[in-house]
């Protein structure tokens, strides 16, 4: 007849192993969940800051073909006003210092530093009728114009992917997954230009 001691002992091991087992089934669980979580974060992260660092890849395009307009237009300006030597250096040093710009917030000042060096191209006309009637000058000048505006529309999708990337990396709980990846998920700048009714260029078109 089987001893009734071991059959409670062999019951209580049962329970044991089925408790124990519930245990790591439940920490697995809690596991896979907070992992689940964390790769969610972490997705979230990257689109964010892929959408940033897109934002800001078509300002500097943008940026680019305003470098490249301006020695046109110094050239168009010089042929009419070659003695106006002060306003072409100014022009050419002014997007020397924009071009060279490295960081995002260096880029701003050296930018609004070339829009009044731009200005003062477009000023030159006021002297100069024949200049200021002159059809590539007016197509320069249209073509900045463009560009300016592109820009703002460009600096303002930037700035607002900025907002929401450092939103997600520095509330709870995306902060978690940023801390535990600095390298990967750091900080962006934002783009800072002047008032754009200041940057405006002066109107040089025909009246």
């Amino acid at each position: 007849m089987p001893d009734p001691r071991l059959a409670r002992v062999a019951v209580e091991r049962s329970w044991e192993r089925k408790e124990m087992t519930g245990a790591i089934i439940a920490v697995v669980a809690v596991l896979v969940v907070v992992l689940a979580a964390l790769l969610v974060l972490f997705n979230r992260l990257v689109r964010l800051r892929n959408k940033t660092d897109n934002a800001w890849h078509q300002i500097d395009v943008e940026l680019n073909r305003r470098h490249d307009l301006v020695p046109e237009l110094s050239e168009v300006v010089k042929g009419y006003a070659s003695h106006e030597k002060g306003v072409l250096v100014s022009a050419a040093e002014a997007r020397g210092r924009a071009m060279n710009a490295g960081s995002v917030s260096e880029k701003g000042p050296a930018e609004d530093s070339l829009t009044g060096a731009i200005g003062g191209l477009l000023a030159v006309a006021e002297s100069y009728p024949d200049l200021k009637a002159n059809q590539d000058f007016l197509k320069f000048q249209a073509q900045l114009s463009q560009t300016e505006t592109r820009i703002a529309g460009a600096r303002k999708y930037y700035n607002g992917s900025v907002m929401y990337y450092d939103n997600a990396r520095e509330s709870f709980p995306g902060n978690v997954v940023a801390g535990m990846m600095k390298n990967s998920f750091g900080p962006r700048e934002y783009f800072e230009l002047k008032d754009p009714e200041a940057r405006q260029a002066p109107d040089a078109s025909v009246t």
